[in-house]
């Protein structure tokens, strides 16, 4: 196996076409999960860590949130595919030193992709870029940290930003929150901001919380599960572990999305026989090809399907005692979904009425139903509406509070969830703040912060002199990059605490510094008191500890959590009123003041410490109560809105390959959508290339408009697909350069990733 890092980059004309696959998993996806594995760390290094992960002694897989069992026995496999590459990349024994960045300059940099930045291995060592300087260069950690100290106390708080990826752990994500807001600002845009900021926004008016309400036990148990705007034979295959189980008792599932994925067709389970040799488990009973922004129409055609069901069948559809005793708003939702226009719902939605209709029918036959979501309904304008309108359905049958049902948003980074909870958000709520308050002694401050879009604005403005990331790649992962990147280079100081090299490190501020930290899968020794363990959070609300056990590629690793006590410390002095020192050596004492200050965390340090952890209180699915300002459930009424192209456009949709974890390429063989060996692609229905003048395999220019203006990307290669007919797909990030910063989901202020209106022109190549 090669454990060298690639040489070469990826050449797009080396695209490689096959027919979609119909089944998700199987052997092959234990082949590529242990090759991957053997050619990044080795056998030892790889078979160590997958007896270990989503294990009770062992640590939390960096690939998704999706839960563990915490009721019944855990496999010994406990793992899928996608985790397995997630996890070889992090235990790579690959190192990026002192001899690469003197290798490389930041114009070369500047020319790779994220594939190969990413490919070169584990950061080993501090390393700093000063005005003037060609080439990243080393620097101790103390000089490192005293540096981050004097830019941020010449700055003001206003002008200091710290942002925070969804791979960042509990005690960590606290300890950064109090520092950035020990500084004095509540500047903390998080991933969160980009893709589940819609479902909150959503949530916490209309069921009083910001969070799904379904354990993975309701999964199991549920009558009807809807999958919607979700690829999870990518993005979380386990979930198709849960879904089997479901149907294995009896439950359906409806699929809901553009795009015919694997995952949402058929599930081959490697850990079972049939999966192995028989022809697996047929996952979706109804597959909806609904066009990209059709979803709020079809929610609002089903909520008037039951209606209508329920005066034909008076008592058999609606659940009026619940509605009665804990919900406002009912008879103005009635009033406005007791009529509906057909032909509009069919164009906005791409589906007939037949289809429509045979789903409500599975609703009003469901006495307990789960809708699950993803991206694929939080970025777009009118995102916020479509998710109120799924918790309308919800309601409407009592689907709260029961097993079997509730809402279910099913996260991606495997923390994004316990990051927010621990006060990783630019808008804290004063309880929140009081309790900060009165635990550390100082007061906090209210005036709300920038969110990651309008952190985008104040780098573009010129107003941000310290840019602080925990973990992520924000030049990447933010919309409008090519603006975005001559923004995040007019900062006066970016501070990078990673793992690997990204494209955010190239683009960088006056000054850089990149800090190498600990993973998931490494070993926390180095304290006085032993070895450490940190928490994360899973899409379901368990809390439970995660302990990585390899030995670290580099002894100049440090924790994440004693690289934020060491910038307050540098920043604040060591005479500040938080002893850092002490939460660094010992994360006992950060769970200490957890548990003081966030409602659910009492006793954390030894609830912690039990096998399965604990899960958070959660009013609509332990007591069917709902903390929103009026203590009730709250149904809304939203008008109808989608998406629709003007004549020669479509609506483009970015999507993750399946060799992808967000901005984290494992290689190039989206395997399931048949494309391997490149990137730059569009996935175009092939009556849609055939009306707008362009053939399969066509090379082109992509331009996006919104409001009057333009945003262009390049050599885009079109791609016949089985998509949904005005819908088109394209891979993230590569997309992300056409999303204008100011398309954004109303409300959360989430980019708008899946709504770009866009049209094609032939690429011509330029003289040289």
């Amino acid at each position: 196996m090669n454990r060298h890092a690639p040489v070469q980059d990826i050449n797009e004309d080396d695209l490689q076409i096959h027919p979609p696959k119909r089944a998700a998993a199987g052997i092959k996806a234990v082949t590529v999960a242990l090759e991957r594995g053997y050619s990044q760390a080795g056998v030892a290094r790889t078979v160590r860590s997958m007896l270990r992960v989503n294990q009770h002694d062992g640590f939390d897989c960096p690939g998704c949130a999706w839960p563990e069992s915490i009721t019944g026995r855990r496999k010994p496999a406990e793992f899928c595919e996608n985790g397995a590459k997630a996890i070889a990349e992090e235990s790579t024994t690959r190192t990026v030193d002192a001899a690469f960045w003197a290798g490389h300059s930041i114009a070369d940099l500047e020319e790779k992709t994220e594939y190969w930045l990413g490919s070169q291995g584990r950061l080993s060592d501090p390393v700093v870029i000063r005005p003037g300087d060609t080439h990243y260069s080393p620097i101790t950690w103390t000089e490192a940290f005293k540096m981050i100290g004097e830019h941020i106390n010449a700055s003001t708080p206003d002008r200091c930003v710290f942002y925070t990826s969804g791979r960042t752990a509990n005690e960590t994500a606290f300890m950064y929150q109090l520092f950035a807001r020990s500084v004095g600002t509540n500047n903390l845009p998080d991933c969160s901001n980009m893709c589940h900021e819609s479902s909150g926004s959503a949530l916490n008016p209309t069921i009083g919380i910001g969070k799904g309400t379904v354990s993975l036990e309701d999964i199991h148990q549920s009558e009807l599960v809807f999958v919607v705007g979700q690829n999870p034979g990518t993005n979380h295959p386990r979930m198709l572990s849960a879904l089997r189980d479901c149907k294995n008792n009896g439950g359906k599932v409806v699929a809901v999305n553009p795009l015919p994925e694997a995952g949402l067709l058929n599930f081959k389970d490697p850990q079972s026989l049939n999966g192995v040799i028989g022809g697996g488990t047929t996952i979706a009973d109804e597959f909806l090809q609904i066009r990209v922004g059709g979803d709020l129409a079809l929610f609002q055609a089903l909520g008037h399907l039951l209606l209508e069901e329920q005066k034909r069948h008076p008592g058999t559809v609606v659940d009026k005692s619940f509605i009665g005793k804990q919900t406002e708003g009912f008879e103005a939702y009635a009033a406005a979904r007791s009529v509906l226009d057909w032909d509009e719902t069919e164009r906005a939605t791409g589906l007939s009425r037949e289809e429509i209709t045979t789903v409500a029918e599975m609703m009003v036959k469901s006495k307990a139903t789960i809708i699950c979501w993803a991206l694929g309904l939080t970025q777009q304008p009118h995102s916020v509406n479509t998710l109120k309108e799924i918790v309308n359905l919800l309601l409407l049958q009592g689907n709260f509070g029961k097993p079997g049902a509730g809402a279910c948003p099913v996260r991606g980074h495997s923390n994004v969830q316990g990051d927010r909870t621990m006060g990783i958000w630019e808008k804290p709520k004063e309880p929140f703040l009081a309790a900060l308050d009165t635990e550390f002694g100082f007061s906090m401050p209210r005036e709300h912060g920038y969110d990651s879009v309008e952190t985008q604005h104040a780098l573009e403005k010129g107003e941000v002199d310290v840019f602080v990331s925990m973990g992520g790649n924000f030049a990447a992962a933010g919309s409008d990059t090519v603006a975005l990147e001559e923004g995040l280079k007019n900062a006066g100081l970016t501070v990078h605490i990673s793992t690997k090299p990204n494209r955010a490190h190239v683009v960088h501020g006056k000054t850089s510094l990149i800090l190498p930290t600990l993973g998931r899968t490494d070993t926390d020794d180095k304290h006085p008191k032993g070895k450490q363990f940190l928490s994360v959070e899973d899409s379901m609300s368990v809390i439970h500890k995660t302990q990585g056990r390899l030995t670290p590629v580099s002894e100049h690793l440090l924790a994440e959590p004693v690289i934020v006590a060491r910038m307050a410390q540098a920043t604040l002095g060591d005479d500040h009123v938080v002893d850092w020192r002490a939460m660094a050596e010992d994360y006992d004492v950060v769970r200490d003041h957890i548990s003081r200050v966030i409602p659910g965390f009492e006793d954390f340090n030894m609830r912690v410490r039990t096998k399965n952890g604990f899960v958070l209180p959660n009013p609509p699915r332990d007591t069917r109560t709902f903390a929103t300002d009026i203590g009730k459930a709250r149904f809304t009424v939203s008008p109808l809105e989608y998406l629709e192209p003007p004549a020669g456009h479509l609506i483009l949709q970015t999507m993750r390959s399946h060799d992808q974890y967000n901005t984290t390429f494992y290689g190039l063989d989206d395997r399931y959508r048949g494309i391997s060996e490149a990137r730059r692609v569009i996935l175009v229905h092939e009556e849609d290339l055939a009306e707008l003048g362009f053939r399969d395999r066509d090379l082109v220019d992509v331009i996006s408009t919104f409001a009057g203006s333009e945003r262009r990307a390049n050599k885009f290669r079109l791609v016949a697909y089985p998509t949904a007919k005005g819908s088109a797909a394209a891979y993230f990030p590569e997309a992300n350069a056409l999303v204008h910063r100011e398309l954004v989901a109303r409300e959360s202020n989430t980019p708008g990733y899946k709504a770009m209106t866009v049209r094609f022109i032939p690429h011509e190549e330029k003289e040289a």
